[in-house]
């Protein structure tokens, strides 16, 4: 599964770069940047994808949508794509360290961030909202898509949490998470999706990762927000929900809700007709 944390794909009408980016001296970051030749608006899209997110999920959107703006991918730490020496703790996946490595990114860019027009999904999403609140980022604008206010497990994941994990297990473990996944999730590519992320993890950062978010729920005070921010959800999500993402469009001040048809929609080129729209009014 090396293939999904390589290779940034060239796409027409932009000039692509794959770079592992330092973001202190113990960690690198796959950072893939999209510069198109012909720009329809100035300005960066830094986006930021969720817990575990493989490339290939997003290359419908991205394809056309690097044509039009400058992206700024980023692959967080508990993916397998990080560089990480030495030994790794559970502290190592906070949140906190994941916004910093994005602060770090935009430094080794000399990007602004409140130059930024953000779009993030699930983890990368629940990271930004915390940035955001405690000042540490800010933005043009951010598009949220599926925002996690909290990470709840079932009791068999919990007890796997608590508990070290062999090497000869990860296969097991893999088709448990995989077999959970597919029973709470409706929609087809989202299956598809998730399946092909499970499988190509690295479990021993995925496991610590999750033993952090087990005990993580996103600011109760998010009114220190004061940019346009809008959360994007369809309401047969029902991995993520739409009632937290309802609540979470209630704690951000002026922030608006952008329901769409599907989780998969929201990977492919249509739903760029609902962003721009939303960042034509940010």
């Amino acid at each position: 599964m090396e293939s999904y944390w390589s290779d940034a794909p060239d796409f027409k009408g932009s000039k692509v770069l794959e770079e592992w980016v330092q973001t202190n001296e113990d960690v690198r970051l796959r950072v893939i940047t999209w510069t198109p030749d012909t720009p329809t608006k100035e300005g960066v899209v830094v986006v930021v994808p969720g817990w575990g997110s493989v490339f290939e999920g997003w290359k419908p959107l991205i394809a056309e949508w690097s044509s039009r703006r400058k992206i700024v991918y980023i692959e967080t730490r508990e993916k397998g794509s990080s560089r990480i020496s030495g030994r790794i703790r559970k502290s190592d996946f906070s949140v906190e360290r994941i916004s910093s490595d994005i602060v770090g990114v935009l430094t080794h860019y000399d990007i602004e961030s409140s130059e930024v027009d953000w779009f993030s999904s699930s983890l990368g999403s629940t990271v930004l909202i915390d940035a955001f609140s405690r000042g540490t980022l800010s933005g043009r604008s951010s598009v949220l898509l599926a925002p996690n206010s909290e990470f709840k497990f079932p009791i068999w994941a919990r007890l796997v949490l608590r508990s070290p994990i062999p090497k000869f297990t990860h296969s097991i473990i893999k088709r448990l998470v995989i077999s959970a996944v597919e029973r709470k999730v409706k929609e087809e590519g989202q299956k598809i999706r998730y399946r092909r992320t499970v499988l190509s993890q690295d479990l021993h950062k995925m496991h610590l990762s999750a033993r952090f978010l087990a005990g993580y729920s996103i600011p109760s005070d998010l009114s220190n927000i004061s940019f346009p921010c809008a959360v994007m959800t369809a309401s047969s999500d029902k991995l993520h929900g739409m009632e937290k993402a309802l609540r979470i469009v209630d704690s951000i001040p002026e922030s608006v809700f952008i329901e769409v048809p599907s989780n998969q929609y929201a990977h492919e080129a249509s739903v760029l007709v609902e962003i721009e729209e939303f960042q034509a009014l940010a």
